[in-house]
Parts: C-alpha cells; sequence; structure tokens
C-alpha cells in the first residue's frame, strides 16, 4: 500500500460482534453482540469494568484478532473477511495502537523507537527520522531523542509512544487504558493529545476507567460483561435530567462504585507484597499512592452525580 493510496480517514461500523474464546471443553463469551459506530474526527470512550470486554473489542478493530461473528465495516468494507496479509497492511497503514503498559523496546532510544514502525512501513531512513523529530516537538518531548525509556518518567513514556502510534500517520488511533499508569497531570496530557488529534480528523477509540478521560470524549458507550448496556454523551453527566430517565445515571454510580471495590483490593494486595519484601519500600509508595489518588478521584466523581461514596 503505497503512501499516496493510504487511506485518509476512516469511519468504522461495528454489527452484531461476538468473539468466543475456546479452550477444551470451555468457552469463554467476550463479546456478547457489541454495536457501535465511530466517525473521522471523532473520539469514543469505551468504559466497564476489568473483565468486560474492552480490550477484546479494541482488538478487533485493531486487525489483531478476529471475531468469531459480526462485522467490522472500515469505510464500509468489512475487515473481518480480510486475508492475513491483508490484515497486516491494515495493522501497519490504518491503525496506532497505543498501549498501557508503553510496549516501547527498551534497548532503543525515543528516536529509534518512533522511526522503527516507519523502517518497516517502507519509509527512507532520513525521512523517518525528520518525521520521528517532528512528532516528538508534537508530544511535547523535543530535545529527548536519544533518552532511553527507563530514562524517562510514565508520561513521557507514554507521549512517546502516542508517537510511535502516529509514526505511520494511521487515520484509526486505538487506545487501551492510556492513562492507566499515569499521574492526574500526565494523564491530562496525553487526552489533551488524543482530543486534539480527533479534531484533526483522526478517528479514535479509548478504552478507559477512568471518568475524566471519558468526559473529554464525544460519547460514551458503557460494556459489561461483553455487551454495551448505555450510550450517552458526556454532557448528559453533568445535565442529570436526561440520564436520569433511562437510569444510565445509576449504572455508571454502580460501575464506579465496583471500580473503587477492585482498587481497595489492589491496596491490600500491595501492602500483602510489601510484607512479604516482594516489592520495595520506593516502588510500594508510588503504587500505593497512585491508586489512592485514583479511589479519590472516583468517589470525587460520585459525589458529582450527587450520590453518596459508601462503598
Amino acid at each position: 500500500m503505497s503512501q499516496s493510496k493510504r487511506i485518509r480517514q476512516v469511519h468504522i461500523k461495528v454489527s452484531d460482534l461476538v468473539k468466543i474464546y475456546r479452550t477444551g471443553d470451555i468457552s469463554v463469551h467476550a463479546l456478547k453482540g457489541v454495536d457501535l459506530e465511530v466517525r473521522p474526527g471523532e473520539i469514543i470512550a469505551i468504559m466497564g469494568p476489568s473483565g468486560s470486554g474492552k480490550t477484546t473489542l479494541l482488538n478487533l478493530i485493531g486487525g489483531i484478532d478476529k471475531p468469531t461473528a459480526g462485522s467490522i465495516l472500515v469505510n464500509g468494507v468489512d475487515i473481518t473477511k480480510y486475508s492475513e496479509s491483508r490484515l497486516r497492511l491494515y495493522r501497519l497503514y490504518t491503525v496506532g495502537y497505543i498501549f498501557q503498559f508503553f510496549n516501547l523496546v527498551p534497548t532503543l532510544t525515543v528516536l529509534e523507537n518512533i522511526v522503527l514502525p516507519m523502517l518497516i512501513a517502507g519509509w527512507e531512513k532520513k525521512k523517518a527520522i525528520e518525521r520521528a523529530k517532528e512528532l516528538l516537538k508534537e508530544v511535547d518531548l523535543f530535545g529527548k531523542e536519544n533518552r532511553f525509556p527507563e530514562e524517562l518518567s510514565g508520561g513521557e513514556r507514554q507521549r512517546v509512544a502516542v508517537a510511535v502510534a502516529l509514526a505511520n500517520d494511521p487515520p484509526l488511533i486505538l487506545a487501551d487504558e492510556p492513562t492507566g499508569e499515569l499521574d492526574i497531570v500526565n494523564a491530562e496530557k496525553v487526552v489533551s493529545l488524543l482530543v486534539n488529534l480527533a479534531r484533526n480528523g483522526k478517528t479514535i477509540v479509548v478504552s478507559t476507567h477512568d471518568p475524566r478521560v471519558a468526559r473529554m470524549t464525544d460519547r460514551i458507550y458503557m460494556l459489561e460483561d461483553g455487551r454495551i448496556i448505555g450510550v450517552y454523551t458526556p454532557e448528559r453527566l453533568s445535565g442529570g435530567t436526561a440520564i436520569s430517565e433511562i437510569g444510565l445515571e445509576r449504572q455508571i454510580i454502580d460501575y464506579l462504585k465496583k471500580r473503587i471495590s477492585g482498587l481497595q483490593d489492589e491496596l491490600k494486595e500491595l501492602e500483602k507484597l510489601f510484607r512479604e519484601g516482594k516489592i520495595s519500600a520506593e516502588e510500594f509508595i508510588s503504587k500505593y499512592n497512585r491508586v489512592r489518588e485514583t479511589i479519590d478521584l472516583l468517589k470525587d466523581e460520585i459525589a458529582r452525580l450527587g450520590a453518596g461514596v459508601e462503598v
């Protein structure tokens, strides 16, 4: 696929998507008939508890996996019918994937990490380096091109991951929990980057637990147990009336409470690991504070929706 023939914008339409994983006699229904649509220039959020199917859905849209049933139309063409070789081209030229844990090559510099996907796609090395430096300016990391990932903060590494995802100028960006390992300040920087990309014509799908992220998108899909249980706009979270009429406010509050309960379990596990000497004091404090910060954020969100914060 030449650069001149590359797709510049994408419209995604997912219909009745089903994914069943089978291991021996055991079947796990990860997705149970999901429908969603994303137009060029839109950024949508997929919210849901762990195990609800968010990552599975992103992997199917990104051509990393194939569904058991249903269709994924990209500009009217069903990618579920693609051969493996055509899916490879789709992933290389159409999709940019941002992972929660950065997915950077630790032995390569920041610049080399960004250049790598371009070289795979057939760019000339000189042009690839020029584009990589421009991307570093875009994500506010110019001057750090010769650093290694371990020399950067979590927020900086995630912004490098954004630059890597943008390397081949894909029209579709998929972000799987892109703020999950970040503090509030860095999370907002990453989300602002994604929103700006959408406003410049990219199609963006973000899976997230974070209500701050969801509120900055155009539309929110609530996924639970492999099904879409609600679709709404961020404005309806603050208006109160419309969302109450269809019960989505209750769903959001219940989801946030479940998330807090899960995070409290994470705190107990961290305490256990520290007592057993399996993690250092520095690692314990860093992770403990990040989880506590998230719990406080979710409690504030529940209070903002007019409910009690006891869980």
